[in-house]
């Protein structure tokens, strides 16, 4: 690993972010920049060229597309509102009881739509305001729901879990599906922990018990809803259809469901569309310009320049493990999670495959770490987005947002040192 190379790819990509280029061209620049140094110029152009136009030619990454469509639906499809009434009538009598609703929409609507963003958007647009109505704090409820957000990005299916399996190499999807569930919902019941015990201290109050007759209606409600999970994941992991074929089943589903609600007509597809086109355009150039800069750092061996460093510094995997972590979480502070999902995977997981430990687990810690970066100023994407919707700034929310982050890092401690919690549910199911 020559050090030129290094700072040059390093320094290179933070001045051209300094100088507010866009992340994915700042990716390109950077991974041409550092190949300028070692091979002609012309040379340099054509091959990046090539690794990012053959870095989109995978089946596994249509998934994206139809994937974020299907979140587009289901934004405007009347679904999210659905799901928070079921979560309401399911536990708002409990103490910290809207607390717990933003909480579970977070997570149901988040896993059905695969965005943290979406999650954000539209169950934090209808939640907050009623949070605040009841006498819930605004900054509270705003960080809430950004946490919350974040689980539908580990809880299957997962845009950001098909590009981990297209970053290390293949690891089967389905395995990594069915590894988010335990973390994703412990994380959605560890932030609950701390939601309750704030309202209670409050003293927020709460909703009443709706009769049997309410809650099987607005159950049978969301039911189609909810089933769209059993429909993909159970399709994957029977065998059925592979995930990118479960995206576009995803698709045709969300688009009936949207029309039987009567929620959008014909003259909602075109902005349906081009919202699409616009989110998967963003998504897919950030694979491209990430994975050309993963090969410009294999052609010059930094990732095993790093490994060498790492073990150097210990070869206990406890000790590595706590060093990968805080690198990860350090970068998610700076940088949106599909780049560092695609450029460190190559980096980290020869590191923890010498060490012993299995790719899907280390997957998901990957993902854990980046969801908490997304949670963080200064670039977290579901944080400005969750200050938005709330309309209020970064720096009232910070204060309530800590408390969740510290539950947060606790539960990803847990699943790091715990694999079981990763792998149980793959290895029940023979993956």
């Amino acid at each position: 690993m020559e050090h030129t190379e290094v700072l040059i790819l390093i320094f290179g990509f933070l001045f051209f972010l300094a100088m507010r280029v866009p992340v994915a061209y700042a990716i390109g620049l950077a991974a041409l920049l550092t190949l300028v140094v070692v091979l002609p110029f012309l040379p340099s152009v054509t091959t990046l060229a090539q690794r990012m136009a053959t870095s989109l030619d995978s089946f596994a990454l249509l998934a994206v597309p139809f994937f974020v469509l299907a979140g587009q639906v289901m934004n405007r499809g009347g679904i999210a509102v659905r799901l928070i009434n079921f979560a309401k009538a399911l536990i708002g009598p409990l103490p910290g009881g809207l607390a717990f609703v933003n909480i579970i929409a977070c997570m149901l609507f988040g896993a059905i739509s695969g965005s943290a963003v979406a999650a954000a958007s539209a169950i934090g647009g209808f939640m907050n305001p009623q949070m605040e109505a009841e006498g819930y704090d605004k900054p509270f409820s705003a960080a809430v729901n950004i946490t919350s957000a974040t689980t539908g990005l580990i809880i299957p299916p997962s845009n950001i879990l098909i590009i981990y399996s297209l970053a290390s190499g293949g690891v089967s999807i389905a395995a990594l599906f069915l590894a988010g569930y335990i973390p994703g919902i412990l994380i959605g019941l560890a932030l609950m922990i701390v939601a309750g015990i704030y309202s209670a201290y409050k003293k927020y109050p709460t909703d009443k018990f709706v009769s049997i007759k309410t809650f099987f209606t607005r159950f049978i409600d969301a039911l189609p809803s909810l089933l769209l999970l059993i429909i993909v994941i159970g399709g994957i992991v029977a065998g059925y259809f592979t995930a990118t074929e479960a995206s576009g089943i995803a698709v045709v589903y969300t688009f009936i469901l949207a029309f039987i609600y009567k929620e959008i007509g014909l003259s909602d597809i075109k902005p349906i569309l081009l919202e699409t086109i616009k989110t998967s355009s963003i998504v897919l150039l950030l694979v491209a310009t990430s994975i050309a800069m993963s090969w410009v750092m294999s052609y010059e061996q930094i990732p095993q320049g790093i490994t060498t460093l790492l073990l150097s510094v210990s070869d206990h995997p406890v000790i590595v493990l706590i060093l990968i972590n805080l690198i990860l979480l350090f970068v998610g502070i700076f940088m949106d999670i599909t780049p560092a999902v695609l450029i460190f995977t190559p980096i980290f997981l020869p590191i923890v495959l010498e060490l012993g430990y299995d790719p899907v687990h280390f997957g998901i810690i990957m993902i854990m770490n980046l969801c908490i970066g997304i949670c963080t100023p200064p670039v977290g994407s579901v944080l400005f987005v969750g200050c938005s919707v709330a309309g209020l700034s970064i720096q009232q929310v910070i204060r309530p947002l800590l408390p969740l982050f510290m539950v947060m890092l606790a539960v990803l401690l847990l699943v790091t040192y715990i694999p079981e919690l990763s792998l149980w549910l793959p290895n029940l199911f023979g993956f």
